[in-house]
């Protein structure tokens, strides 16, 4: 119990820009163990998102507007650290065969094509998923699909081996068992405590799905996950969740 808060302070200094205080605990098997908290990161990145929306309606602004501050406010409190992953990832898929080119153009910090196509595609469809969502399911929505986002990094580190020795992925590899199993608990007990049984089913089997991809592909190109490679998960895995909801609830 006494880990909790070091753990949650390591989450969200990992993952947002948030003014969280550091800690001096940030070694990586401290930081593995921290990943059990992704979920609540992502579950407040999500619910600042709605508090954005809720704020433009407010304003007078329709539904467009609200969905694109909601998804601005997203970026700001990440950093883009997730964006900048997916766009690296596609990038590399795109412009690389060998694994080794793959990694090396993943790890260049200039942006091609495919980049900023699946920035694009993944942008337009997190704001029409926002868009979509009903006024009464918007709070939820976000909650649920920013939680499942990030417990799809979770995931991808349960499934993978790092495919390098160096890089922000290996401060978090190899994670506990029991980090697993606690953000895996904590997300189903959040989603099903904020969504219908149908809508949270659907939106658990289409973030594995997601993130099964994610691995799927990673681990035939490259062998493996890097910081990148989660990054794209989380994008991939919260924009489906996203899309599912908007269809569902």
């Amino acid at each position: 119990m006494r880990t909790i808060p070091v753990d949650l302070l390591n989450a969200f200094g990992l993952l947002t820009r948030l003014p969280v205080p550091a800690t001096d605990a940030v070694d990586p098997g401290t930081l593995s163990r921290s990943v059990w908290a992704y979920p609540v990161v992502g579950a407040v990145v999500g619910a600042i998102a709605a508090l954005v929306w809720f704020a433009g309606q407010l304003a007078g602004l329709g539904g467009g507007l609200s969905a694109g501050l909601a998804l601005a406010s997203q970026v700001l409190v990440t950093g883009a650290l997730h964006e900048d992953g997916l766009a690296d990832f596609a990038d590399g898929l795109g412009g690389g065969r060998e694994p080794d080119r793959v990694l090396a153009i993943m790890r260049d910090s200039r942006i091609g094509t495919y980049g900023v196509l699946a920035l694009g595609l993944v942008l337009g469809l997190r704001w029409g998923g926002i868009a979509d969502l009903p006024l009464h399911q918007v709070l939820a929505g976000l909650i649920c699909a920013g939680l499942l986002g990030r417990l799809a990094i979770v995931l991808l580190l349960a499934m993978l081996k790092p495919a390098r020795v160096d890089g922000l992925g290996v401060t978090v590899a190899s994670p506990p068992k029991s980090a697993i199993a606690g953000a895996v608990l904590l997300s189903a007990g959040i989603v099903f405590l904020h969504l219908s049984i149908v809508a949270a089913g659907l939106a658990f089997v289409v973030a594995i799905a997601a993130a099964g991809g994610v691995a799927l592909l990673a681990k035939r190109r490259i062998g493996g996950y890097t910081g990148d490679v989660l990054g794209a998960g989380e994008q991939i895995t919260e924009t489906a969740v996203l899309i599912t909801l908007a269809a569902t609830i």
